[in-house]
């Protein structure tokens, strides 16, 4: 979960003179935190309070899987005291950026205890990195994130342990409302089609049935071959599924191709990676899981 490293002062500064800004000046008082996605910094600032401010790499509706880190996201790791990530391999572009870490600085990767679904193509290699989409498995990730906090930052642990409960029992409750929400849908309605594989978790918590994704991989950056995008046409035929659930910014393109030829309904708005701006509908953790059930749920009803 915590992993600590060295990186060079030529190093850093060379890092920061190509982003043509001053080289940060370390403080004296709490931590620096820096989630790498947005779901990520929200369930850290839970677990964080008032004590703590969880600063965001990534922009909103960025999608962790293709992409790019700039000059100025290594500043902005190199200079943060906790980097809260959350592993298997979902933020792949962090790999070589990690294997220089300041010394000192904590790194925290949310997933840690947990044990991936296992891609069966060998594409992923580290299994299915989308745990957060079952709320029981953030349970993990609030202890991690607990934990990490608490080596930071030892004087704030009775605040992480105590904001780490509250936040656990929100959770909780999120999962018995959601079997509310999903026991309305007929077991034989309880089809998921996606845009790539990402509700696995979900799905297996609440009953669904995979039928299968547009993009048969753990990575949205991969593309499906023709005879894949055929087998996912008869899968669906097959199967009675109505809908397709796509990420928010995904192309709509082959989806909108899959469900020509099948009568399929192409829902766009399914926020999975990424919060939305706080007047959208997604603006926290709780609020994205509530209105990705919602939109699934009234979406597959009679």
């Amino acid at each position: 979960m915590l992993r600590r490293a060295a990186l060079s002062s030529l190093a850093l500064v060379a890092l920061l003179g190509a982003c043509g800004g001053p080289i940060p000046e370390p403080d004296s008082g709490l931590p620096r935190v820096l989630a790498v996605e947005s779901f990520l910094a929200d369930i850290a600032q839970n677990v964080a309070g008032d004590r703590l401010d969880v600063d965001v790499l990534l922009p909103l509706g960025t999608d962790p899987h293709s992409y790019q880190a700039s000059p100025r996201d290594v500043v902005r790791i190199a200079s943060s005291d906790v980097l809260i990530l959350n592993g298997a391999h979902f933020e792949e572009f962090l790999e070589p950026i990690l294997e220089n870490a300041p010394a000192g600085q904590v790194i925290i990767t949310a997933s840690t205890g947990l044990t991936p679904r296992q891609d069966p193509d060998g594409d992923h290699p580290g299994g299915d990195p989308h745990f957060w989409l079952d709320p029981i498995l953030v349970v993990s990730y609030v202890e991690n994130i607990r934990a990490g906090l608490t080596e930071a930052d030892p004087a704030g642990e009775p605040v992480y342990r105590a904001n780490a409960e509250t936040y656990i029992a929100a959770l909780q409750a999120l999962d018995l409302w959601i079997q509310e929400m999903v026991a309305t849908v007929p077991v034989e309605r309880r089809l998921l089609v996606t845009n790539h594989e990402s509700l696995g978790y979900f799905a297996g918590r609440y009953g669904f049935t995979i039928v299968g994704a547009v993009i048969p991989s753990f990575s949205s950056g991969a593309s499906p071959t023709a005879q894949e995008l055929a087998g996912l046409i008869e899968q669906i035929r097959s199967s009675g599924a109505t809908a397709i659930f796509l990420e928010t910014g995904a192309n709509p393109d082959l989806a909108r191709q899959v469900a020509a030829e099948t009568g399929l309904t192409v829902v766009t708005d399914i926020h999975t990676h990424s919060l939305s701006p706080p007047g959208g509908p997604a603006p926290s953790y709780l609020e994205m899981m509530r209105y990705n059930v919602s939109l699934i749920v009234t979406t597959l009803q009679p």
